[in-house]
């Protein structure tokens, strides 16, 4: 009993002394009375060593019948099954586009609109297949509910043909799809224009701008491009919505440099199939139109300097555009934009990414009247303000123009003069121009966006801009006896006409007056209008 015991022990270290580099099992003497035979030395792994000291283990505790060999062969009989087991070959990473057809038709068969276009731009076998005809005939139907039968002649017989049969969905590929979107589009251009058909007799803009874009889903973004191409695109707005204007501030943590931008383009954004109930998904499929694009290079130098506070210095940009920079860094702190809403939702809806939507041709009106007489019965809808308040917010009518009003390429409609104090009207507030940041806000003096509504004799808008202005102050004083103080001027300047604001500054009331203002419109625009020859 003992000799055996002293052989199972001894074959369990012989592995274990094995197993850390020392002689091979073999080697070892074997103890007395034990088989002399020697054996071919086992391959040395971790499991085998603790498959030594196991079979050891379960040896010393076996009868004292138990012969050497046999314990032998329960160790290399524990090693075997170890050891000799099938290797496990590596399984195939799967995914979502190794999946056959019908397996990927039957998911795509339960997603809704916006997401199987969302889908098809993966690759060109989901487009594929989430253009399928019968997955948008489903969608189709459950939406506009067509009819369920269709007549058709054949010998004088009357058949009805189901829209589940193969005679309506053997089109094209794509089909349904492009059923589908074209019908959603003209189903919300019709709400569209049910809204934008009432007109305001003030300003004649329509009264529902604001219900009308939200039914659109519009939003805006810029997209900052920079000299070696690459694009940085911003859509954090805060909107400002006014009576004639639309105020749009973007501000953001990683703007790009200034020194290394090229361009700035503003786009209108619309989701491609817009929501009756919920907002627009920004992950959704959308479309760009392109509004307007400015030129970054040397903005310091190119641009007109509106106003500064001690953070903050603003560049302007026609048409509309503010550029807030960091004093310090010379680095882009906010952009602003102001949008007139004339002509706005064509602007924002009917170009494409690349190109601006361009208005038909203008058809001269011809006037009855005696060209030499001028212009006559023009209003103006003049607003100013400046993001937190309204300053003014007035309409002027019966303007007029004589011949003698017209030199210089221009025509002059003078809407309040010096001797004329019943038309002079105070500004409510304190001027200034509102921005924020992140983390910052202010307020920049002197500074407001003015908005000018003219409307021609029948009613329509002539001439209709929105753009950031400042209040520079002039080295003359005040004439008048009503208004004695510091005179300030207000000039705009594009290519259809120019604006003309004097105010005075009274102290004693802390608020300014508007003293005169004066339009001057381009002859050419006039000519284009009217089909004259000033």
């Amino acid at each position: 009993m003992a000799e055996a015991t002293m052989s199972a022990v001894g074959r369990g270290r012989a592995l274990w002394r094995y197993g850390r580099g020392a002689t091979p099992a073999a080697e070892v003497a074997a103890p007395p009375g034990a088989a002399a035979a020697a054996r071919p030395p086992l391959p040395f792994t971790p499991c085998a060593v603790g498959a030594g000291r196991a079979a050891g283990r379960r040896n010393r505790s076996r009868s004292s019948d138990a012969r050497p060999g046999e314990c032998f062969e329960t160790v290399n009989t524990g090693i075997k099954s170890l050891y000799l087991k099938p290797s496990l070959k590596p399984k195939r990473n799967l995914c979502i586009e190794s999946m056959p057809s019908e397996i990927l038709m039957k998911i795509f068969s339960y997603l809704d609109a916006a997401s199987l276009l969302s889908v098809g731009c993966v690759n060109k076998h989901f487009y594929d297949l989430a253009s399928d005809n019968g997955i948008w005939l489903k969608i189709y139907s459950s939406c506009f509910k067509p009819k369920r039968t269709i007549w058709k002649m054949e010998s004088e017989q009357t058949e009805t043909v189901s829209l589940g049969c193969a005679a309506l969905l053997d089109r094209e590929p794509g089909y349904w799809k492009k059923e589908y979107i074209s019908k959603q589009i003209a189903t919300v251009k019709t709400r569209v224009m049910q809204l934008v058909k009432p007109v305001d007799p003030y300003t004649g803009l329509p009264c529902k701008n604001k219900e009308a874009m939200k039914v659109y889903g519009l939003s805006w973004i810029i997209v900052l491009k920079d000299k070696n191409g690459k694009e940085h695109v911003v859509e954090k707005t805060n909107l400002s919505f006014k009576h004639t204007s639309l105020t749009i501030l973007w501000y953001s943590t990683d703007w790009p440099h200034l020194n290394i931008l090229s361009t700035l383009k503003l786009f209108g954004v619309m989701p491609l199939l817009p929501e009756k109930r919920r907002a627009p998904s920004k992950n959704g499929p959308r479309r760009r139109c392109l509004i307007a694009e400015y030129h970054l290079a040397n903005l310091t130098e190119s641009s007109v300097a509106v106003g500064a506070d001690r953070l903050v210095q603003l560049f302007s940009l026609n048409p509309g555009l503010v550029i807030g920079l960091w004093k310090e860094k010379n680095e882009i702190a906010f952009v602003m934009v102001s949008l007139h809403y004339h002509q706005l939702l064509e602007r924002s809806t009917l170009g494409s990414a690349s190109n601006q939507y361009v208005f038909p041709p203008k058809e001269p009106v011809l006037d009855d009247i005696d060209p030499e007489y001028g212009l006559y019965n023009y209003s103006l809808h003049l607003d100013m303000h400046g993001g937190s308040g309204t300053y003014l917010c007035g309409t002027f009518k019966s303007l007029f123009c004589r011949k003698g009003d017209i030199a210089n390429g221009y025509l002059r409609l003078t809407v309040v003069s010096l001797k004329d104090d019943m038309k002079h009207s105070p500004l409510i507030g304190t001027v200034g121009l509102s921005w924020e940041t992140d983390g910052l806000k202010g307020n920049i003096k002197d500074c407001y966006v003015m908005d000018v509504t003219l409307l021609e004799e029948t009613g329509k808008p002539f001439w209709c801009f929105s753009a950031p202005v400042n209040m520079k102050l002039s080295s003359r004083a005040s004439s008048l006896y009503d208004y004695m103080g510091h005179i300030y001027t207000t000039d705009y300047t594009d290519s259809e006409g120019k604006v003309c604001i004097e105010l005075v500054w009274v102290e004693e009331t802390e608020e300014y007056f508007v003293i005169s203002l004066v339009l001057y419109i381009s002859t050419e625009k006039v000519n284009n209008w009217f089909g004259t020859n000033y």
